[in-house]
């Protein structure tokens, strides 16, 4: 992915992307800054509007007629070096300085509930199937990839861990993610996520039946 997101903004559209990251321009604005015609601009931000990357955000008065302005969308962030997981383990690392282990699960359990009580099913009487569903596609909103299985029981089966780089130095921030599932379903989940390798989530709905 990194390699990726340097060989796009290495290009004509990528820095197209980098000039609309200090703010909205026009095209003529964006046609100056990199010595191309406006139509080429054009081009490039229709490709980038297109990949949702790109949007119009408003107009401005000009000469002849009023100017659109470009910026980028919340999803051009992914473009862009994060350092989240550096924040994340650092927070971590000083509340385990600070805390006992039975304080920072309680802590981190808490935050899984609240996260999950804000993605709670719109219907109240939703099957437990269709809630399983639900925190399924939550994971995959937070970055993960998971799929249900069903063997005596559900598992939601994680193949991309949306906290696997917090994870390898912090196990105990699966308990955020297995809070979270449980108060989506509303049922008991078990987290059993494979920490051998690159981690890999699994949870089990407890006393479930498909």
């Amino acid at each position: 992915m990194k390699r990726w997101s340097n060989r796009f903004l290495a290009s004509t559209r990528g820095k197209v992307v980098q000039l609309l990251r200090r703010g909205s321009a026009s095209v003529n604005e964006l046609a100056e800054a990199l010595d191309l015609t406006d139509n080429a601009i054009r081009s490039h931000l229709n490709t980038l509007e297109r990949d949702g990357l790109v949007a119009p955000s408003g107009k401005r008065p000009a000469v002849r007629k009023p100017e659109t302005l470009y910026a980028l969308t919340p999803d051009a962030d992914q473009l862009f070096p994060q350092a989240y997981h550096l924040l994340l383990n650092g927070l971590l690392d000083a509340v385990a300085r600070r805390m006992t282990p039975e304080e920072i699960e309680r802590m981190l359990r808490e935050v899984g509930r609240d996260l999950g009580t804000a993605q709670m099913p719109s219907s109240a009487d939703a099957t437990l199937r269709e809630r399983v569903e639900r925190a399924t596609e939550v994971l995959k909103g937070i970055g993960g990839l998971a799929d249900i299985e069903e063997d005596g029981g559900i598992v939601i089966r994680g193949y991309s861990c949306p906290l696997s780089a917090a994870v390898q130095h912090h196990p105990d921030v699966c308990k955020i993610a297995e809070s979270l599932l449980a108060e989506v379903i509303q049922a008991p989940v078990h987290e059993m996520c494979d920490r051998s390798g690159p981690p890999r989530c699994a949870f089990r709905v407890e006393n479930s039946t498909p």
